[in-house]
Parts: C-alpha cells; structure tokens; sequence
C-alpha cells in the first residue's frame, strides 16, 4: 500500500471523529459550532456545507502510524489524533487574531468574519473540545495509566506551543533575536505539537519508555525541520503554489530563520547592519525594502545555512525512527511522509 493510498484511508476516519466530537449538541448553538466548522474546513462563511482547504492534517495522521507502527489497532488511537489536531486548530484560530491575519489557506480568518470576541471563544472551545476528545481513550480499550500518560504528553505540548507563541510575538517588536532563542522559540510553538502527536501514538501502543522515546524524538526533529523549511518557503516559496506573494514574510519583516542567521553574523556586521537598518524602519517594507532583503539574504548565503539546517534535523528524525529497529509499512509510511514534507513547495 502506498502513503497516498493510506492517506486515502486515514484522513476520512480523522474527518469523521473530528465532526463526531465537534457535532453540534443543539441548535440553538448552531452558529457557535457553525464557526468552528468554518474553521475546519466543512462550511463556508454562511455556514453552508462545503469543501473547502482543511489542512494538511499531518498531526493526526504521525499520531495514527507512530500507533500502527508499534503493531497496535490505530482505531484505538483516534481520539488521541484528534485531539492533538483540535489543538493544533485552536492555535491557530488565536494566532490568526494575534497576527490581525485576514486569511488562512484563501479563506478570510474567524475573527475577520465574527469579530475578535468571537474569534477567542472559538479558540477557546477548540481547546476544551480536544481535551474532551482526548478522554474518549478510555472508551477504546486503553488502560488509566496510558490515559494519563497521554493527558500529560499532550498538556505539556500545549503550554510548550503558548510559550513559544509568546516569544514569537516579543520578538516582532526586536532586533536582537540570536539563533539559540530563535530554535527554542520554534520547538516550542511548532515541534513540540509534531512531537506530542508521534508520542501520543506510541503510547497508545506501548508501554516501553525507550520506544514513546524514539517517537518522540521522531516528531520534535521532524517539526524542527518543518518550520524551518516553512521559513525557507515564506521567503523562496513559489507564489502560484504558495497562494500568497512569496515576498509576504519580508515584506511584514518576520524574524524567520534567514533573517535571524543574517542579523546574529557578528563576524559580517556590515551586512548585518544593512538588515537591521531595513528592519528598523516603521511598517512594512515597499517592493525596494523587499529586493534590498532578498539581495542581502543572497549574500549571506541565509537560504543555504537554512536548507542545511533543515536538513540535519531531518537527518535526527530518520535516525530516531532507524533505532526503533522497527520496519513494517507503517514505519516505511513515516519515513516516506519525513521525506516528502521536506520536498514540499508549500
């Protein structure tokens, strides 16, 4: 079976839970989980039904093979998987307000539709909602003790993602941002999440320590490699695949990793300083500011150190998987998806 044919087989089941645990209880709430549908995908801004971009629903999906890849029944992981895609979803609803974002994969955002008000209560009830998912993993089998350790694995990711969420948003306002506070800052708002749902499949299979370890390693290099190539893609990304101007990260001068390597070269001050000055000026920068950028990134070979680096994270995830010393499809499943989320182009 080929990973386009398990996709093909997994992302109906992940749909199908996530409606079931989001379904409205009565109609008088009609328009509140009318809008957390919009955001997931299943309705349009008239909460009409439609197929729309939902995401890649990639958590869900590492959380049901890192469960099959350790010889368990994946149905006993599902509520598991959408749990961490409600979270995933939550914080996103609230970043969305938090970057005053007008869109998300080509539809206008939650708050830009219902208000800010209405935004925070969607979030909020993503958050509850996966919580609630998550205590469904009793009804499947699972012994107190896993259901614990699950509860823990995925409350730990979600203070993690809030506090790398609040150094993203303290570091906008910076110009002193070095490399090591950029990594923290991305382990904890994007990997530790790809971490948890690797983790939450392993221990809904096993109970072997090693094992949950591998997995979650598994995850965390994986979601390091995953954001720096989304910053990669942000600046050098193809805009017609993309959906939006390639040039949007500079442009609203996001402290990415291109730029963060640029700005920290202590031993190239002069061209660290062309950056800074760039970044110092008030709004975003025109279409000049925004060539004047990438012609600095060029120089200072930024796109390769970042492709570079994403590749040595890349590299970690595979070795966690190899020392499992498991190999079955599911296992091939993980290894080929690691393969093509870094070969992506949007």
């Amino acid at each position: 079976m080929s990973l386009q044919e398990t996709f093909d087989i997994l992302l109906p089941q992940i749909e199908a839970d996530l409606q079931e645990v989001t379904r409205t209880p009565h109609q008088s709430l009609d328009t509140y989980y009318g809008m957390l549908h919009y955001h997931l995908g299943w309705v349009d801004h008239d909460l009409h039904p439609v197929l729309a971009n939902s995401g890649k629903r990639l958590r869900p999906v590492l959380c049901l093979l890192s469960c099959q890849a350790l010889g368990a029944n994946l149905q006993q992981a599902i509520p598991a998987a959408s749990a961490v895609e409600l979270i995933h979803n939550f914080s996103l609803v609230h970043d969305d307000i938090q970057d005053a974002s007008p869109t998300r994969r080509g539809r206008r955002t939650v708050w830009d539709i219902w208000g800010i008000a209405q935004g925070i209560n969607v979030g909020d009830g993503l958050f509850v909602l996966a919580r609630l998912a998550l205590h469904r993993l009793g009804d499947r089998g699972l012994s107190l003790s896993r259901q614990q350790a699950a509860t823990l694995a995925l409350d730990w990711a979600c203070l993690a993602l809030c506090e790398g969420q609040h150094f993203d948003m303290t570091f906008q306002d910076r110009l002193d941002v070095d490399l090591d506070q950029y990594l923290w800052m991305i382990h904890h708002k994007t990997a530790a999440l790809l971490a948890a749902a690797t983790q939450l499949g392993a221990i809904v299979a096993t109970d072997d320590m090693k094992l949950i370890r591998h997995y979650f390693l598994f995850g965390e290099n994986l979601g390091m490699a995953f954001q720096i190539q989304d910053d990669i893609l942000g600046i050098w990304g193809d805009e017609l695949v993309m959906g939006k101007s390639a040039a949007t990260d500079i442009r609203d001068k996001k402290k990415t990793l291109p730029v963060i390597y640029v700005l920290s070269q202590a031993d190239d001050r002069d061209i660290a300083g062309q950056l800074t000055e760039l970044y110092a000026q008030p709004g975003p920068l025109d279409n000049s500011g925004i060539q004047d950028v990438l012609s600095i990134l060029d120089r200072a070979g930024a796109r390769q150190y970042a492709e570079e680096m994403a590749s040595s994270y890349h590299h970690l995830a595979l070795q966690s998987l190899e020392q499992t010393g498991i190999e079955n499809v599911a296992q091939s499943h993980l290894c080929e998806l690691a393969v093509t989320l870094m070969r992506r182009t949007a």
